[in-house]
């Protein structure tokens, strides 16, 4: 899928829930022609750009889905004064992304929904989130989402990425494992080293770990194993 006219920013990631972690720090998602206690930035756009936004977001309200992205990404092509034609095109973007997102996870919460949007949108193939599809009992996908996504706006290749992830997640990867992986490449990265030459690297030096439940016995095996 066709990256927005900006990148996404590279979040600083913690483990800390993915709002924390994108420093997302705008209120909970409103209709847009509802009165924010801030002042409507959308009034700088044309009379057309913005009438357009409106009713993208009108539909993502009755499709049940965030408008905060949305809205965010509206935003953030203002701040950099890019054409209201560019501005309609990304936030159109935006809410593909998040219907995509949605066909592969199913109903999620919204930040796993903006999460996996932001996989997509960064260039991931859409199949590669089924495997985040299956819920698993006290673990959040959020940080795995946000991480991959990361990879990915740093220049890490998309099947890189997508591999590593699933490996990880698969493995059972915890989400401090997720952050050092990220921490770990983009300092590679940083210090010159190619995105998916860092990648592999790290990847390699990463501790596998056993998925969750997998290698538990069913119940009773274990009494019949030693007797």
């Amino acid at each position: 899928m066709t990256r927005g006219f900006v990148s996404r920013l590279i979040p600083v990631v913690r483990p800390a829930r993915f709002g924390a972690a994108v420093a997302l720090t705008f209120a909970a998602a409103l209709p847009l022609r509802a009165q924010d206690s801030e002042p409507d930035r959308l009034a700088r756009l044309d009379v057309g750009s913005r009438y357009a936004i409106e009713l993208l977001v009108d539909s993502a309200n009755s499709e049940g889905l965030p408008v905060r992205p949305l809205r965010l990404k509206a935003y953030e092509g203002i701040s950099k004064k890019a054409d209201g034609r560019q501005i309609v095109a990304a936030v159109r973007r935006e809410l593909l992304a998040l219907r995509v997102a949605r066909v592969q996870l199913g109903d999620v919460d919204d930040e796993e929904l903006e999460a996996a949007a932001a996989v997509v949108e960064a260039g991931a193939k859409p199949a590669q989130l089924g495997l985040f599809r299956t819920r698993v009992k006290n673990r959040s996908d959020l940080q795995a989402l946000t991480i991959w996504a990361s990879l990915m706006a740093r220049g890490v290749p998309s099947e890189d990425a997508s591999s590593a992830i699933s490996k990880l997640w698969q493995d059972g990867a915890d989400d401090a494992t997720f952050v050092s992986l990220w921490n770990n490449v983009q300092s590679d990265i940083l210090r010159g080293l190619n995105p998916g030459t860092a990648l592999q690297n790290r990847i390699r030096e990463t501790p596998g770990r056993a998925p969750p439940n997998k290698g538990t016995p069913p119940e009773g095996q274990e009494s019949e194993r030693s007797e």
